[in-house]
Order: C-alpha cells, then sequence, then structure tokens
C-alpha cells in the first residue's frame, strides 16, 4: 500500500519535531526528510531497516503501535528517529536514543544510542552519520553528561568519524529461549 507523503506536523510523532538538529536537517539532501519515528512507520518499512542490523521478529502492525506508543507513554525517555526518502515515502535509515537518570553526577542522566540502521541501497551517503549526529543532539538536548553507544571493531572507524571514543568493554548476557517476553 503506497502511502503519500506527510510531513510531520501531521503525523502522530514519538516526540516533538523540534528536538530534532535543524543543522543536521539542513544537510540531508532536499529529497530526505529526517524525524522522531511516527505511529504509522510500520508501514513505511521501519522494521524492514532495523532488519539491516539484526534479526527482526515482526509480531504486526498492531503489536508495532502498541509498543510505539509504550514508548511514547514514558515522555523524555525514548528518541526514534528516521530519514525518510519523501519520494517514496519509505524509511532509509533509524536509530533510537534513550535516557537514562541516574543517581550519579548530581543526579545526570546519560545518551545511549541504539539500533543504528540504513538500508543498503542509501549506504556511503552519510546517513548514518545524519543519524548519529542528531541523536547526539537529542541526548545533549536533554541535558545529558554524556552520550555512549556499543558497536563491534569494524564499526569503531565510523563512530570515530562521528566525534565518539572507544572506551571500556561490553558485556552480554542473553536470555535463554527458554524465557518469554512479557505482554504488552
Amino acid at each position: 500500500m503506497s502511502m503519500t507523503p506527510s510531513e510531520p506536523d501531521s503525523l502522530d510523532l514519538l516526540f516533538t519535531q523540534e528536538l530534532i538538529s535543524p543543522e543536521v536537517s539542513a544537510q540531508l539532501p532536499s529529497d530526505l526528510q529526517i524525524r522522531p519515528l511516527a505511529s504509522t512507520d510500520y508501514k513505511r518499512g521501519h522494521l524492514d531497516i532495523l532488519s539491516v542490523l539484526s534479526v527482526v521478529n515482526d509480531l504486526g502492525e498492531a503489536a508495532w503501535v502498541n509498543q510505539f506508543h509504550a514508548m511514547r507513554a514514558t515522555p523524555r525517555t525514548y528518541y526514534s528517529i528516521v530519514i525518510l526518502d519523501k519520494t517514496s515515502d519509505k524509511i532509509v535509515a533509524v536509530g533510537t536514543a534513550f535516557i537514562e537518570r541516574k543517581f550519579l553526577r548530581g543526579l545526570g542522566s546519560v545518551g545511549h544510542i541504539e539500533d543504528i540502521a540504513v538500508d543498503k541501497s542509501q549506504q556511503g551517503k552519510k546517513l548514518g552519520m545524519r543519524i548519529i549526529q542528531a541523536l547526539t543532539y537529542i541526548s545533549e538536548s536533554n541535558g545529558c553528561y554524556k552520550s555512549i553507544l556499543n558497536c563491534n571493531d569494524a564499526n569503531i572507524p565510523f563512530y570515530q568519524k562521528c566525534g565518539y571514543v572507544q572506551k571500556e568493554n561490553e558485556m552480554a548476557k542473553y536470555a535463554s529461549d527458554t524465557v518469554h517476553a512479557p505482554k504488552l
């Protein structure tokens, strides 16, 4: 189903468009638009772009919309953004920042950058860099004393170009297959 491209002010957005960096917006080609995730972005291929990054289990549009509303129900926490090809009305790049509030550093906050993905046909056009710049701007606009992300070794040079420095190590423990996702 083809959708008509919409301006951000006519969409049901995850957060306000004003938090998107004007400088980053200005650096995009005129046929691309950066904006917050919208409640209708399932139909614009949001999960398709995320599948570039990792395995995506598509549980259907209703589940996706429920997740969108659950994220929006915690204001000033989740900031998922998209770059949209205005001609096709399809998403070509995505990323998310979430804000962790801490007891450290005078009740400071940390921005966690996650799930950066760019459509394979759009890679090499600095869209990933624009997503990182926009998410860093959002993090800093929320008063975060740092923005952090995890990446594999092959992506370290890319994130260094975005102004990030390698620091410490990441550890992970994945839940077993018998652990079930919470019901929404």
